[in-house]
């Protein structure tokens, strides 16, 4: 915010895009391998299901395309955006219920 802040004056805004859950695609596949491989009590132990899991925690009950996030790069950088600064646009399919 400091950064958004000490470089508004010169029309420079500073914002950013948190994707989450974005596939299919070879890091979601090797995401969801590895977490089945972990041990860790969170997930299981088979690929499909963890998928599976991580989509069924997604209020929109689907993954987010890089579409959707190239979109939301593009707003950022247009002039709709042109008051917009100091900003952390979640793409998440609600994930993360609007907390920041």
């Amino acid at each position: 915010v400091t950064t958004a802040k000490d470089l508004a004056p010169y029309g420079i805004r500073v914002n950013a895009i948190s994707p989450a859950l974005i596939g299919p695609g070879f890091m979601w596949t090797r995401e969801n391998e590895l977490h089945a491989k972990s041990g860790s009590p969170y997930f299981s132990d088979d690929p499909e299901k963890v998928a599976a899991g991580k989509v069924n925690s997604v209020p929109m009950k689907r993954l987010g395309s890089i579409d959707e996030v190239v979109k939301s790069v593009a707003y950022l950088l247009s002039e709709d955006s042109s008051y917009t600064n100091a900003f952390n646009l979640v793409v998440d399919g609600g994930l993360s219920g609007g907390l920041h």
